[in-house]
């Protein structure tokens, strides 16, 4: 299959869909209205309510989604083909991720910018809001533990990306300054501080920082430490500071970086370089679990994502402007990473045929470079293996330009990192929400502030990162579980989804409850397969924590079945809990 339509083909679907789809949900099923006043306007605090331009919001949305999603989820999946994979990613963005993430986004936006886990009182019950703290509070703890160690195994990889990365932090900031402070223009001022980042991208190539071990700790530690302490920072800091204007340059980053993917695989495919290695679809790969329904849990970010329903009510809720402008962020941002993803693909399926090192050094190229490093489930597992898939396959594809291999190499792997960070800072955010809308709901008042609630959700995740050693790694005992965990919150979403659209009548809650329907089964599938092979395994731990999850998913689907079914009770649930 010719790699360069594989990409003409699936960027002109997303165009098209959402003009013709997108618009539709957005105009027709969910009504957006522009005489709806939006929380950032309402609430205006300059701290985490703050109106903001689509497309600096639209910057933060994107960047805080993506993180290694949608590098790391398509760069294992591909083991059972690239055609079930692609299909996966193309349809599950447009008819799930984006229905998803934009209607978490608007629903939050019509209920005063509060978290999903928090409105779930107003559309099933409040007994249900508290499953969904559980869930989502699992999932936030899981991803800021292990996502220091993620940065910390591709600063390790990848050391000559480690000063563009922090570089960013001060660029950032002297952004936000001279576009919010001082009014200078936003054009500008970001191509300056985009050419400077990418200078320091160019400089970290002759500057490679590597982390030595400190005080006995180490370097994975040490870089975890580091990364929390920043978190923290980051979380606490107003959303102009630093949130905004770093993830806008790293939207700049991701057009860039789209791009040279883009013109890398028309110049290799043009030069008849570029051709797709990886197998169409294979059943059974070597030590592989099954593809159904395995291949929709491992590939999230790309199709389809919980931990997208907290970024849209929780952060982007309270920055997104007006109604209208939340069709692009929202259900815009899903599609561009469906985009993303497919680029991934690409370069896992073509790219890394074009050249590629074996364990032992020998160099591979088509389709026993592929094979070497897809030999078996276990050969391609491990957050290296899939970063480095990625990385080895983009820039042989971005070489072709007439870039040099080594500056595309650091390009991908501070694109990588850049990512992940603006993930570990986004969900540090939202998880002092999150701590702060279920303390006040339990009236303990001192987690409103939000120097506590930050520090609370700083501190439980370094115990659970430090929980096996001073090397950081104490959540990967509790990664197994993260695939089911985020693809159940993605169930439960487009369940609270659903029912809102029941409640505004007709025949629109479809367009989110077949969405619901199938992902509900999906996760309770692949969650019941997982309580078995950890049953096998003997780890208790992860028995006990996915049993609540099953629990957890039954519940919900029943509750909200309940409710579903109910004549009038969306009115008198909404009226028993009028704030």
């Amino acid at each position: 299959m010719n790699a360069l339509l594989i990409m003409i083909l699936s960027f002109g679907g997303y165009l098209l869909m959402y003009r013709l789809y997108g618009r539709y949900i957005g105009r027709r099923i969910f009504r957006i209205n522009d005489e709806h006043t939006a929380p950032s306007v309402e609430f205006e605090d300059g701290v985490d309510y703050v109106p903001t331009r689509k497309e600096i919001i639209f910057g933060h949305h994107f960047t805080s989604i993506a993180g290694t999603g949608p590098i790391v989820g398509p760069a294992i999946a591909i083991i059972w083909g690239w055609v079930p994979a692609l299909l996966w990613v193309f349809v599950g963005s447009i008819v799930m991720g984006a229905v998803h993430d934009f209607g978490s986004l608007i629903i939050s936006m019509r209920n005063q910018g509060k978290s999903i886990s928090d409105y779930t009182a107003r559309y099933i019950n409040p007994r249900t809001r508290l499953f969904f703290f559980i869930i989502v509070f699992l999932e936030l703890w899981i991803v800021i533990s292990i996502f220091g160690l993620v940065i910390a195994v591709i600063f390790s990889m990848f050391p000559s990306s480690v000063l563009a990365v922090w570089m960013q932090i001060p660029i950032a900031i002297a952004l936000g300054v001279m576009i919010y402070r001082r009014g200078g223009s936003l054009m500008l001022w970001s191509l300056i501080a985009v050419g400077l980042m990418y200078a320091s991208i160019v400089l970290g190539q002759y500057l490679p920082l590597e982390m030595p071990a400190v005080m006995g700790i180490p370097a994975p530690g040490v870089w975890t430490i580091i990364l929390l302490v920043y978190a923290y920072f980051a979380s606490v800091l107003p959303v102009t500071t630093l949130l905004q204007p770093r993830d806008f340059i790293n939207a700049y980053q991701l057009i860039i970086a789209m791009l040279l993917l883009f013109g890398g695989v028309v110049f290799a495919s043009m030069s008849g370089n570029l051709t797709v290695v990886a197998p169409a679809f294979q059943a059974a790969p070597a030590e592989a679990p099954p593809l159904w329904p395995f291949l929709f849990i491992t590939i999230a970010c790309g199709a389809i994502s919980g931990f997208h329903s907290l970024v849209s009510s929780g952060t982007s809720a309270k920055q997104v402007r007006s109604e209208s402008d939340s069709l692009f962020v929202g259900y815009g941002s899903m599609l561009v990473e469906g985009a993303l993803a497919t680029l991934v693909i690409i370069a896992v399926a073509a790219g890394i045929g074009m050249g590629y090192t074996g364990g032992s050094g020998e160099h591979l190229s088509g389709v026993a470079a592929w094979t070497n490093h897809y030999s078996s489930w276990a050969a391609a597992a491990g957050l290296g293996s899939k970063v480095s898939a990625f990385v080895d396959g983009a820039a042989n594809m971005i070489a072709a330009i007439g870039i040099p291999r080594g500056i595309a190499v650091v390009i991908m792997g501070v694109f990588v990192a850049s990512f992940a960070g603006t993930t570990l800072d986004t969900a540090t955010r939202i998880q002092r929400y999150i701590v702060t809308e279920l303390f006040t709901a339990v009236r303990i008042p001192l987690f409103r502030n939000r120097y506590v609630a930050t520090g609370f959700a700083v501190i439980t995740a370094a115990l659970l990162a430090f929980a096996s050693g001073a090397d950081g790694k104490g959540a990967l005992s509790l990664w197994p579980l993260f695939g089911a965990v985020n693809q159940t919150l993605a169930a439960l979403a487009l369940i609270i989804i659903t029912l809102y659209l029941r409640k505004e009548g007709g025949w629109k809650w479809l367009f989110a409850g077949i969405p619901a329907v199938f992902m509900s089964t999906i996760t309770l599938w692949a969650a019941v397969l997982n309580q078995v092979s950890f049953g096998g395994e003997q780890n208790l731990l992860l028995q006990i924590i996915n049993g609540v999850i099953i629990i957890i998913v039954v519940w919900v689907t029943v509750e909200g079945l309940v409710q579903f079914f109910r004549p009038h009770a969306e009115s008198n649930q909404e009226a028993a809990t009028e704030r």
